[in-house]
């Protein structure tokens, strides 16, 4: 009887249920894939070729297991919490040593200033710190690294080289004539060409990814109309170049807040895709949208848009104006119409600043 009292509590203590399994499981693949990501950079780095190794689906699921969404609502707390005036110094400078934060831009040099690491992320730089190009047609949105670019073909985009996702699961299903200026193209029509609205006119492409320790606000990248907001709740999956060479239209998979209208040659959109820690999507002039809620259907998406009897126009916008913010960091996916001689004056991977050119005519 006396054992029975002893192991009784062990084999209690023992006892592992289904969601502790598959957290305890797809925490340490996660770390897994962080350390194959990390070999993958240091390739890169010496100039290698990395080889396309995609995901099997039991290896998405697995992934998608681990509960990103809860972490990154916890992470965004955390974040909001005011710290002590003598530790800001400190916990700031651990985090501009590790990502190469240069605070020499920023419009707030000062450490003891920013009260939360929510306020740090999202700084605000000098105003000629980023000059904005005036001459190209399209600059980049963002600090970041570009990933890939070029011209849409067969309804597929690439996200990294190898490695492409669907067109229409990305943007979702067409929007109506009446709020866009799509083209009155027949219905057997690709979905690519029923975006192009000029005849001539071509569909390009452009992936930023934005590191932790990049700018974390995004603006403007032409003169255009903003006249409809699509917002795909989703899972938070990292990233970064090197999950985005693994999972195909990882994309697809995670959240993303598409911003769609037109510009003096035709269709524009804008995509900021949500990321781990990166649930917080914040668009300015979009007061209803609310990013990584508890609760939302799989596959699911919510449509808004800006053109009402007041205001048939949308919402204007003007090249490099703010236009939203992120919590961290995470990527800007921008897709087109324009003439077939606009060129982009680009290279992958290369890094770039907020106002820089990215292409013109």
């Amino acid at each position: 009887d006396r054992k029975r009292l002893h192991i009784a509590p062990v084999g209690q203590a023992f006892r592992l249920r289904p969601f502790h399994v598959i957290v305890a499981t797809g925490g340490g693949y996660a770390g897994y894939r962080k350390y194959e990501d990390y070999k993958l950079e240091q390739l890169e780095k010496k100039g290698l070729e990395v080889p396309v190794k995609l995901a099997s689906e039991w290896e998405v699921a697995l992934y998608k297991s681990v509960p990103t969404r809860l972490l990154s609502r916890a992470w965004g707390r955390l974040n909001q919490v005011e710290l002590p005036t003598w530790l800001r110094k400190p916990v700031y400078s651990l985090y501009i040593w590790t990502f190469g934060v240069n605070m020499k831009e920023a419009a707030v040099e000062d450490l003891h200033h920013y009260r939360n690491l929510s306020e740090f992320f999202r700084r605000k730089l000098k105003p000629q710190a980023r000059p904005v190009c005036c001459v190209c047609s399209v600059i980049s949105p963002s600090d970041g690294k570009i990933l890939n670019f070029g011209q849409v073909k067969n309804c597929e985009v690439e996200q990294v080289k190898g490695v492409t996702y669907s067109l229409e699961s990305f943007l979702g299903p067409r929007i109506s004539t009446e709020e866009l200026h799509f083209s009155q193209a027949p219905p057997g029509n690709s979905f690519q060409k029923q975006l192009v609205t000029k005849e001539g006119n071509e569909l390009y492409h452009c992936v930023i990814y934005l590191a932790p320790g990049d700018y974390h606000c995004f603006h403007s990248p032409t003169d255009w109309t903003v006249s409809h907001r699509r917002h795909f709740p989703g899972s938070l999956m990292s990233v970064n170049p090197g999950v985005a060479r693994w999972i195909k239209e990882l994309f697809c998979h995670n959240e993303r807040v598409v911003l769609t209208g037109d510009w003096k040659h035709g269709f524009f959109s804008l995509t900021a895709v949500g990321a781990t820690n990166v649930g917080s999507i914040r668009i300015y002039f979009d007061q209803d949208l609310h990013t990584n809620s508890p609760s939302y259907s799989k596959g699911s998406y919510n449509d808004f848009s800006f053109i009402s009897n007041n205001n048939k126009e949308g919402i204007p916008m003007r090249k490099g104006e703010h236009l939203g913010e992120f919590n961290l960091g995470s990527t800007i996916v921008l897709i087109f119409e324009a003439p077939k001689d606009f060129k982009f004056n680009l290279k992958a991977g290369q890094k770039i600043r907020f106002g820089e050119a990215l292409g013109s005519l």
